[in-house]
């Protein structure tokens, strides 16, 4: 019997698909209200399409196409292996990224064409159109008045040649340049990770030894974190191989609706999803009566006390069954999740106490470890064997990925998953590549037994609860432009949102209050004073524009202790220390996220 032929290139996976087990429904849609599906047929049919339209509008081997959609659908997937399979490059793109981002990304990749999804982003890319030489053409997957729609890409590809497309399949080899995903830098550009084939085909045969055993065919997976994002896409090439069905989520607002529809064995997610789903399962519990109510949160903190391969003792196990019958049963028929396998968490740090409680409640969530420049999975933890998840870590590196700790403790990897480096910018390259090794820019350290573990951030930038980058200088930087803000600092590590801790430009202020009529309330109730306030927050708000929705500064909060070296909260060159300042303000800052 011959062997199947491992995917090694990234439109690869759909014909493994197709050969391997052929699914009835491979990619399954919302359009206008209705639900569709298409075949792997279907889905092979349409790529093949694509490629040859592309090539009939002249696209030729490394130019580079634009992909923005502000959810996540199959034309996405058809255009991204159609782009792929004719040597093109696709560069995809945040649909929340601001216009001055759109502008800059546009011009450093050269796009030659774009397409995105509907009359926003549109919008978006036509007030910048004039800008960027290179774009030749914008097109809607929605209808969108005034825009060609990319079904005319398909339209032309009846009349293009099969054997062309073919011919240019045979010429790609595993290590070309599959795609430019652009990261924020801390220099204010967005720098172009480039990744290969074999940097993201590999990650995902060798991320899927990691999922829980699955009738082949039989998965079901529901898609709703960014798939501009690294982390949704490798998945996406994942679940072809694994010859499951690829559920869209209409919106991160219809989530529960899209779980309970698509009833998922797998799906991915953020701490800040989990979050949610948690605070909503213990407020609706709470408000239980009696004897329900005390079910119930023994329940819960039962739960709370789950650690992996029964170490907590055959007794713990026989409650926790009891627990997950009449309990935790209801919890997950309520989420959609009756049927759920397995939950990836990345793109930020879960909390223990979240990991406990739904693998206690018999939602499995593995926690694991990446970014975008290595494609993006270094380690991810999994109940598939034993001894292989351990809370509070991000388990065991995933198969031909090298994991060590350097000498100052940051996290170093090598493996077939690490990008080549990043686009037009050699030195920032050679910053994080050298001696053979990928310098993460993250502290850690692995347990005896294997275990990775991140402790610290060795750089500034840090991630919402969403998985999204912020680079702190940046903001504060912007901010500082405002006459009223003497010195900021941004905070909102591992949280929704990034808030901000300002120091008030006092005598700035003492005019204000003179030329309205106002009189200074003094330097130490300024603070509190929300006239004054709400006009540093004007200005906060005029800077918040020129950034990225997932960026902007939601809260900020005065106080009237100016940040100095006397006090430990900057350094002899007057930069900002972090952590002290953090610790001062630990308990202002928890208010601001409680509330």
């Amino acid at each position: 019997m011959q062997t199947m032929k491992e995917p090694t290139r990234l439109f690869d996976f759909p014909y493994y698909q197709l050969e391997k087990q052929p699914l009835e429904k491979s990619l399954v849609s919302n359009f206008e209200g209705k639900w569709q599906s298409i075949s792997t047929q279907e889905f092979v049919d349409q790529i093949n399409l694509i490629s040859k339209g592309l090539l009939e509008m002249g696209v030729k081997p490394g130019d580079k196409i634009g992909l923005i959609s502000h959810n996540n659908r199959m034309e996405w997937n058809i255009m991204d292996h159609g782009i792929l399979q004719i040597g093109a490059i696709d560069v995809p793109i945040y649909p929340t990224m601001s216009e001055r981002d759109y502008e800059y990304i546009f011009n450093h990749a050269e796009l030659t064409y774009c397409f995105v999804s509907n009359e926003e982003i549109f919008e978006k890319v036509q007030n910048i159109r004039d800008k960027v030489p290179s774009l030749q053409g914008i097109f809607t997957f929605e209808h969108v008045k005034g825009a060609e729609r990319w079904v005319k890409v398909m339209d032309k590809g009846k009349e293009g040649n099969q054997e062309e497309v073919e011919k240019i399949k045979e010429t790609i080899k595993e290590d070309d340049l599959a795609t430019l995903i652009y990261t924020s830098g801390t220099t204010g550009t967005p720098k172009g990770v480039m990744l290969t084939h074999k940097n993201i085909a590999s990650n995902a045969t060798c991320s899927v030894k990691r999922l829980p055993l699955m009738e082949e065919g039989e998965g079901r997976t529901l898609s709703f974190l960014p798939v501009c994002h690294i982390y949704e896409r490798m998945l996406h090439y994942m679940y072809m191989y694994n010859c499951s069905t690829i559920y869209f989520a209409e919106s991160l607002e219809t989530i529960k609706e899209d779980l309970n529809r698509s009833q998922p064995h797998i799906f991915t997610a953020v701490p800040r999803l989990l979050e949610k789903f948690y605070d909503g399962i213990v407020a609706k519990g709470s408000e239980n009566k009696g004897v329900k109510k005390a079910l119930f949160m023994w329940a819960i903190n039962l739960a709370l006390k789950w650690e992996p391969d029964g170490q907590n003792g055959s007794w713990y196990e026989f409650k926790l069954g009891i627990a997950r019958k009449l309990i935790f049963s209801k919890v997950k028929a309520a989420l959609g999740l009756t049927n759920i396998k397995a939950v990836a968490s990345g793109s930020a740090a879960l909390q223990p106490r979240l990991a406990r409680f739904f693998n206690g409640a018999g939602i499995p969530v593995y926690e694991g470890y990446g970014l975008t420049e290595t494609s993006p999975v270094i380690a991810v933890n999994s109940e598939r064997d034993p001894g292989m998840l351990r809370i509070g870590t991000v388990g065991k590196p995933i198969d031909k990925v090298e994991v060590k700790i350097a000498e100052d403790g940051e996290i170093l990897c090598k493996g077939p998953n690490v990008m080549i480096g990043y686009y037009k910018n050699p030195e920032k390259t050679a910053e994080v590549l050298r001696d053979g090794w990928f310098h993460t820019g993250d502290i850690g350290e692995i347990s005896d037994d294997g275990f990775l573990k991140i402790t610290d951030r060795k750089k500034e930038i840090f991630k919402t609860s969403g998985g999204k980058y912020i680079a702190p200088q940046l903001l504060e930087n912007k901010m500082k432009e405002s006459l009223f803000i003497e010195q900021v600092m941004v905070v909102g590590e591992a949280q929704k949102f990034p808030a901000a801790i300002v120091i008030p430009s006092f005598d700035a202020l003492k005019t204000w209050c003179k030329q309205h009529d106002m009189e200074y309330p003094g330097d130490e109730e300024i603070c509190n004073n929300q006239r004054i306030k709400d006009r540093i927050w004007k200005d906060v708000e005029k800077s918040n524009k020129t950034f990225g929705r997932w960026e902007q500064v939601k809260v900020i909060e005065l106080v009237c202790e100016p940040f100095s070296i006397e006090n430990g909260m900057l350094t002899p060159t007057l930069k900002l220390k972090r952590k002290p300042i953090l610790e001062k303000y630990k308990e202002l800052i928890n208010s601001i996220y409680n509330n």
